[in-house]
């Protein structure tokens, strides 16, 4: 079984194989046991003896070691590939066209021409069945221009805002 841990900005494979580990291809001898508290546990690495407390939360993990603390992020050989798979497209540089999703009133406009604007900021409230739908920033980015005025009413797909 092969495992993927993040310290920081330190990333580590770790292989199991039968009773033998491996930390990016250096074969180490490890042996953890809970010991007293339910996050206390006492680790022998390489022959030398640490305590340890744990705090688990489902992939993540906080470690407390000689009084320094570590987030640590593990995940296994399925879940990289399923992730890596769901990661969104990467946005195109340069101009970028804000679309209207569904048909609707423009109610009110959030960001003018030359605003510079963060990734899902609003930019424009779209009435559509008496709901009001924020339409955010798909990317960080400066508003080039506005096509669009409050009141007016838009089909889906019709160009609001042009990001630059």
């Amino acid at each position: 079984m092969k495992y993927f841990s993040r310290i920081g900005d330190h990333e580590f494979e770790i292989r199991i194989e039968g009773e033998q580990i491996f930390i990016d291809d250096e074969e180490v001898n490890i042996d953890l046991e809970q010991g007293g508290a339910q996050e206390l546990y006492s680790l022998l690495f390489n022959g030398k003896s640490y305590e340890l407390i744990i705090e688990s939360e489902r992939f993540n993990y906080g470690v407390t070691l000689r009084g320094e603390h570590f987030q640590i992020q593990v995940e296994d050989e399925r879940t990289r590939r399923l992730n890596a798979g769901r990661k969104a497209p990467s946005l195109p540089e340069g101009d970028l066209p804000v679309k209207a999703p569904i048909p609707g009133l423009v109610v009110k406009i959030l960001a003018e021409v030359g605003t510079p604007v963060e990734d899902g900021q609003p930019l424009l409230l779209l009435e559509a069945m008496k709901m009001e739908n924020e339409i955010r920033a798909p990317r960080a980015g400066v508003v080039k221009k506005v096509e669009v005025v409050a009141g007016q009413r838009v089909e889906q797909n019709a160009l609001l805002i042009v990001l630059e």
